[in-house]
C-alpha cells in the first residue's frame, strides 16, 4: 500500500514577517525561518536542554538587573527575506522583555550548543549571522567525546563586523565577557 505524502503549502514558498507573526505559538515552536523557509529542527537531546538551562541560570544570576537570560525563544535577526533563530540561550535587555519580536539590539549574548546535524550551521552559518546582526558575543558550546562541555567565546570587532576568538573554557567557565560569571560545567550529566 502506497500513501503519497503532501507537503503543506508553508513548505514551498517563502513566508513574511506579517504572515509568520499570524501563526500560532504552537506553529512557531521549534522551527526557525532562514530566508523566509521554513527549517525544522529536531527535538533536543535531555543532555542538551540540561545544559542550555545550566548556562541560562548562571548567565541569568550574573548578569545583573539590566539583563535576562532565558532559552525557547527567537531573535528577528532580518524582516526581509524573514529570518528568525532560536538560539539555545538569549541574554537580552531586561526592559525588552514584553517586546516582541526580539531584536538584535535587544541581544547581548547567544549561545549555541552543537548537537549532531547542526555542526555546520552552528560553526559558520549562525556565526556568520549573529555577526552580521550585530550580537555583540557569541558563544559556542561542543561535547567532548567525554561528555564534557568547552565553551567558545566570540567578541564582535565593530570594524569589521566580525566575530574574533576571545576565550576556550573547558569544564569550568571563568569568563570575564560580557560580564564575569563562573559557571561549572563538569559535570556530572
Amino acid at each position: 500500500m502506497s500513501v503519497d505524502m503532501i507537503a503543506p503549502e508553508w513548505m514551498h514558498s517563502q513566508i513574511t514577517a506579517a504572515e509568520y507573526e499570524s501563526w500560532s505559538e504552537e506553529q512557531c515552536a521549534g522551527i526557525e525561518i532562514v530566508d523566509g523557509m521554513v527549517v525544522v529542527s529536531p527535538s533536543a537531546s535531555k543532555r542538551h536542554n540540561r545544559l542550555a538551562r545550566i548556562l541560562a541560570n548562571a548567565l541569568d544570576a550574573a548578569a545583573g538587573p539590566d539583563w535576562n537570560a532565558d532559552t525557547d525563544f527567537d531573535v528577528r535577526l532580518q524582516d526581509v527575506p524573514l529570518t528568525n533563530r532560536l538560539p539555545d540561550v538569549v541574554v537580552y535587555r531586561a526592559d525588552t522583555i514584553d517586546v516582541s519580536p526580539t531584536l538584535p539590539e535587544h541581544v547581548l549574548l547567544v549561545v549555541e550548543i552543537v548537537s549532531p546535524g547542526s555542526e555546520t550551521t552552528d560553526r559558520i552559518v549562525k556565526f556568520e549571522q549573529y555577526a552580521r546582526a550585530g550580537i555583540p558575543f557569541y558563544w559556542r558550546v561542543e561535547l567532548t567525546l567525554a561528555g564534557i562541555p568547552v565553551v567558545y567565546v566570540y567578541l564582535l570587532d565593530s570594524a569589521s563586523g566580525r566575530y574574533r576568538d576571545s576565550e576556550v573554557f573547558t569544564g569550568l567557565v571563568k569568563a570575564t565577557v560580557p560580564f564575569p560569571v563562573e559557571i561549572d560545567l563538569s559535570g556530572p550529566w
